[in-house]
């Protein structure tokens, strides 16, 4: 599997960082389970840092899409940040990159599920 996922939360957040190829098979498959992992333990706020992915394919775009589609079902968000341009162009050329909150940097990503968080009464 040429797929690694590594795993830190942040400010309530579970950040994802895919290293590899998101491709049909193993490697898509591990990561369609560890977003459902996330959600049915009520992890609902999940941001997917790209940076290091060397090769997507259609199935991997169809997993990034299902996973928006899973999170949102469950009330939740996944949102990617540090979108290498290979994928970047891939989602503009298939008209899926507005499926998807893009940032540039995790500190941005962070910052807009903080302004979604509903405000404690006073």
């Amino acid at each position: 599997m040429d797929l690694s996922i590594a795993s830190h939360e942040k400010a309530g957040v579970t950040i994802l960082e895919l290293n590899g190829r998101v491709v049909s098979g193993e490697e898509c498959e591990s990561f369609r389970q560890r977003i459902k992992q996330l959600l049915a333990s009520r992890q609902t706020s999940i941001l997917l840092g790209l940076g290091e992915v060397t090769r997507i394919d259609s199935t991997g775009i169809g997993a990034l899409v299902e996973s928006v589609i899973l999170a949102a079902k469950g009330g939740g968000r996944v949102k990617l940040f540090n979108v290498p341009r290979l994928v970047r162009n891939i989602l503009s050329t298939h008209r899926l990159l507005q499926a998807f909150d893009v940032y540039t940097t995790e500190e941005e990503a962070l910052a807009s599920f903080a302004a979604e968080a509903p405000k404690a009464a006073d």
